[in-house]
């Protein structure tokens, strides 16, 4: 009897700590840019991308073309800072190019623009017009080992 008294209660205290099974959930919806802003921040993210990664003249760079404004534009960019941009995924033997990823979300009115390597993330927000786009945060880096 002193048992089942000390399990039935032993059950009683652990049912209150245990809690219910909610998923956290993430939706991504694109990210509609105009021509002028897509290429605002695309110039600017691959401006302080060159700063981080080194010349153009002996870094390439590979990466994804969705064929997006942002990364139509940000492939323009990166080639008008004079790195070789690999999109079809076609490298050579001798060649070790750095993998770009970048990301674009809208948060709070403002967009919010990623640019990753393996070595470095750059993260800025931009208040986004008709005209085109402005930074409104600094420039967030991360170095990573």
């Amino acid at each position: 009897m002193r048992t089942l008294i000390l399990l039935v209660l032993t059950a009683a205290l652990t049912s209150g700590c245990q809690s219910k099974d909610v998923a956290l959930t993430t939706t991504s919806t694109p990210v509609a840019l105009t021509g002028p802003a897509a290429s605002a921040i695309a110039g600017d993210m691959a401006s302080r991308l060159a700063e981080q990664i080194g010349p153009a003249g002996t870094t390439s760079i590979k990466m994804d073309n969705d064929k997006t404004e942002f990364a139509t534009a940000l492939e323009a960019a990166l080639k008008g800072w004079g790195y070789t941009v690999i999109t079809d995924g076609k490298v050579a033997k001798d060649q070790k190019p750095v993998e770009i990823s970048y990301s674009l979300d809208s948060f709070d009115g403002q967009l919010l623009a990623h640019l990753g390597t393996p070595a470095v993330a750059l993260g800025r927000t931009y208040r986004v017009t008709g005209a085109g786009a402005t930074p409104s945060s600094p420039l967030s880096v991360m170095q990573r080992n």
